[in-house]
């Protein structure tokens, strides 16, 4: 038995986009029900809090080429956190994110780095998990978040998984639909 080994081609560089995590440029939302965000306080190695948090809003601007840096949006609601975060810069490497942005709780920005892995990524979706350490005492006094007095923390990780999808997608979908609907209602008068 004979073993021939071929020549492997490799696509073009413009097909093989895998060195940014990024989809392509537009605007992303993150859909009901498609996301988790969890808040966990640790007091040492011991986890004394756990709370889900509501995620009400979350989008993704990337912008074209050369323009501006992608810009990350979350909006958490509910008793366990009310707050915002928005990144101001959004590094990417090997397939992470690293997000540096103000988590601000009632008009109180507290400096927050959100690292993102990306565990799916296509044109039009973008699926990322990732989490942020905050020093409780510190975001305490800055912020004037407290949990409830019988846990006891020395940190918070906040934990967040989101699925991005494209909203022109949907854009697209709307123009064609009222479009045909035009031309339907053009044909039959």
């Amino acid at each position: 038995m004979t073993t021939v080994t071929l020549p492997t081609v490799p696509p073009p560089p413009e097909s093989q986009d895998l060195a940014s995590p990024l989809p392509p440029p537009g605007r992303y939302t993150v859909a009901p029900g498609r996301s988790l965000v969890e808040l966990t306080a640790w007091y040492g190695p011991l986890p004394t809090l756990r709370r889900r948090v509501r995620l009400i809003s979350a989008a993704l601007d990337v912008p074209h080429e050369g323009l501006e840096h992608p810009r990350f949006r979350f909006e958490f609601g509910g008793r366990a956190l009310a707050a915002t975060l928005v990144s101001e810069r959004v590094e990417a490497a090997d397939g992470r994110l690293q997000l540096a942005g103000d988590l601000d709780l009632d008009g109180t920005g507290f400096p927050v780095l959100l690292r993102l892995r990306v565990v799916r990524r296509t044109d039009d979706l973008l699926l990322v998990v990732g989490t942020s350490r905050l020093p409780y005492r510190l975001l305490r006094r800055a912020t004037g978040f407290r949990l409830p007095w019988r846990r006891p923390a020395t940190r918070v990780r906040l934990l967040v998984a989101a699925e991005f999808t494209a909203e022109r997608m949907a854009d697209v979908a709307a123009d064609v639909t009222s479009d045909v609907t035009a031309d339907v209602t053009a044909e039959s008068s």
